[in-house]
């Protein structure tokens, strides 16, 4: 009986209790979790995950997800922010290429590719830090401004005719040479870069307004020239047409004159011809009246010509009012006449 008892006692002792078991399963649990913690990584959107082992990369995980990696210190991870970043120059006092000076503040917009070398390649030139990333973007904008503000003169920077300003030109040029030197030196991308601000310092200023001021009155005076050589050639073609117009006006008038001529030489003639003592009376009276007007005052004799013509006609002693036929010359008409005289 005695030795059943011990028996049971030793069993008792050696099988493990609940609570060793539970205490068992605890720590299970929690090394568990830290090997997991420890081995896993898990990569947002918008940014990469280098694995180095003893310092040296040896994975890069860009795609979002769960990763794996050996333990601490075995193997270290570090997180790379892939996002778009932008970082300004400041203004910068640039020489153009007709060698005046403008300031110049321009922006670059810069990420890092997703490309796994390239990666790598930033972790080596900036030990992963943005902000040493962007210092050093700035210094290198800084030289290429001086680079491509050479290749442009003033005017197509700053210009009061928007068509003649080049400032998109200027941009391009300055991302074809700035894109290639980051990707190589820092390993990451220039998206663009862009002209903040543009200005002039004060000599520059005085200079340019100067210019401006000349090359306005280059224009003025061109276009006032053109002015008068057109009001010159309008003013000529219209003496031209003038003159043209004024002879042959001439012709037509001296065209309708002889034919007035002619036809009142005819018109003498046939009168002459019908009755020669009437004609020469009625051309007589015709030149008194030409000599003396309504206040004309003469003192001579009656019988003395041309006023003979009213006393009486040469020869026949009778007077003009005589030798009218009444059919051809009304008597009220040749007495009008007579009292005019």
């Amino acid at each position: 009986m005695s030795g059943h008892a011990s028996h049971a006692a030793d069993a008792s002792r050696s099988a493990p209790s609940g609570a060793t078991l539970g205490r068992f399963a605890l720590a299970g649990a929690v090394f568990g979790g830290a090997l997991l913690a420890a081995t896993s990584l898990t990569v947002s959107s918008g940014q990469a995950v280098v694995v180095t082992r003893f310092g040296a990369p040896v994975r890069v995980q860009t795609s979002p997800g769960l990763t794996w990696k050996m333990p601490a210190p075995l193997e270290m991870a570090q997180t790379v922010d892939m996002q778009t970043r932008t970082t300004s120059g400041g203004l910068q006092d640039v020489g153009t290429r007709d060698g005046l000076r403008v300031l110049v503040q321009a922006f670059i917009a810069w990420s890092i590719p997703n490309d796994p070398d390239q990666i790598k390649h930033f972790l080596r030139a900036t030990g992963n830090d943005p902000d040493e990333a962007a210092r050093q973007l700035r210094s290198l904008l800084g030289s290429t401004l001086q680079i491509v503000a050479s290749d442009f003169a003033l005017s197509d920077l700053i210009n009061t005719v928007p068509s003649a300003v080049k400032t998109g030109e200027f941009e391009k040029k300055l991302l074809a040479v700035i894109r290639p030197q980051a990707e190589a030196i820092y390993g990451v991308r220039i998206e663009q870069v862009g002209v903040e601000r543009l200005s002039l310092p004060a000599e520059t200023l005085s200079a340019t307004v100067a210019r401006m001021r000349a090359e306005r009155e280059t224009v003025a005076a061109a276009r006032t020239a053109e002015g008068l050589r057109k009001a010159a050639a309008i003013k000529a073609d219209a003496e031209r047409d003038a003159r043209i117009i004024v002879a042959r006006a001439k012709a037509e008038a001296a065209i309708t004159e002889a034919k007035a001529h002619a036809q009142a030489a005819a018109i003498y003639a046939e009168s002459y011809g019908k009755a020669p003592d009437l004609y020469a009376a009625l051309r007589t009276l015709g030149t008194i009246n030409e000599i003396a007007g309504r206040n004309t005052r003469l003192v001579m004799r009656t019988d003395a010509a041309p006023f003979n013509v009213l006393t009486g006609l040469p020869g026949a002693g009778r007077t003009v009012l005589d030798a009218l036929p009444s059919p051809v010359v009304p008597q009220d008409a040749i007495r009008a006449a007579t009292e005019k005289r």
